[in-house]
């Protein structure tokens, strides 16, 4: 039979091992949950950043269409208020006008 003190000896180191390996188990399993806390703010914190160029980038699409949309309905406002202004008519029409009314005339006459 081996020496009690030996056997002693051999229990309290296979202790000492079962208790560190329970320490740095206990260590891994908090740096994990450390680790996980980090990775969740993390990603949280990128969909933000996310979420906030999205919201940007849809303030200046939006901004553009209604520059785009201001310019179009001015060129449309413009271009009513220029066919709105009476245009003079020039002689060679007047005179087909004329022409035209009195053929008219005639017509309606039985001339």
């Amino acid at each position: 039979m081996a020496d009690p003190n030996v056997r002693n000896a051999l229990a309290e180191a296979a202790m000492a091992r079962v208790l560190a390996a329970e320490r740095d188990a206990r260590d891994s399993v908090g740096q994990a949950q450390a680790d996980v806390h980090r990775i969740a703010e993390s990603t949280r914190s990128a969909a933000r950043r996310l979420g906030e160029r999205t919201e940007q980038r849809m303030r200046h699409v939006v901004a553009a269409f209604e520059r785009e949309l201001a310019a179009r309905l001015a060129d449309i406002e413009a271009e009513t208020a220029r066919l709105e202004i009476p245009q003079p008519i020039g002689a060679e029409d007047r005179e087909a006008v004329q022409r035209a009314v009195a053929d008219l005339a005639r017509q309606l006459v039985g001339a």
